[in-house]
């Protein structure tokens, strides 16, 4: 009878440890996963402020406005266009092949 309880006892006792140890992980891996959502939702934050200062940096105004101030680009026009036209024996006919 006394093996018997001991026996039981140290049953008791690996159950309760192991307990511990399940429970211990359990939680780990729940700080683990609120650590991971936090730092998507910071990266989703970051992304969401990143496209919208892409958008703001973008505008049609803004890129005509460094075209003309930072590469002193200037609008075409018929003044300041220049034709390029091929030579008299160049002329390509229609159909035909180079």
């Amino acid at each position: 009878m006394t093996r018997l309880n001991l026996v039981l006892l140290l049953a008791v006792v690996v159950s309760a440890l192991y307990l511990v140890r399940v429970q211990y992980d359990s939680r780990r891996l729940y700080t683990e996963i609120e650590r991971a959502r936090n730092e998507a939702r910071k990266l989703d934050t970051d992304r969401e402020r990143l496209v919208a200062e892409k958008r703001g940096q973008a505008t049609p105004l803004r890129v005509e406005r460094l075209a003309k101030e930072q590469l002193q680009m200037r609008p075409s026009g018929p003044g300041i266009t220049q034709y390029v036209s091929r030579g008299p024996g160049n002329v390509a006919h229609a159909g035909a092949r180079p």
